[in-house]
């Protein structure tokens, strides 16, 4: 259940929540369906420290790989850039290698 942001709803067994996820990810650009297998999530993580209050901020990826209807296997990259190169896809705002 997502109870708000751009895709609010309710959704039950797989077929509901690939639809669902299908939904909140087509409310966002920051994605990209490398083919009929693969997703990259493109993510931001963000903290502040307890002592210091520094406020950090990291760009990350996630891949999704999806067969059959099915997740199968999730990457989280903690830099983006490493996911990019991995896939051999073009840096953000840089071109195709």
């Amino acid at each position: 259940m997502v109870a708000d942001g751009a895709s609010p709803g309710r959704w039950s067994g797989l077929t509901g929540m690939a639809q669902g996820t299908r939904d909140i990810l087509s409310a966002w650009e920051e994605h990209r369906e490398l083919d009929d297998e693969h997703v990259l999530v493109l993510t931001r993580y963000c903290g502040r420290g307890k002592k210091s209050g520094l406020e950090l901020g990291q760009k990350g990826a996630v891949l999704v790989e999806v067969r059959a209807g099915k997740v199968t296997r999730i990457v989280r990259y903690w830099d983006r850039e490493c996911a990019l190169a991995d896939r051999d896809l073009a840096p953000e705002g840089g071109s195709q290698r």
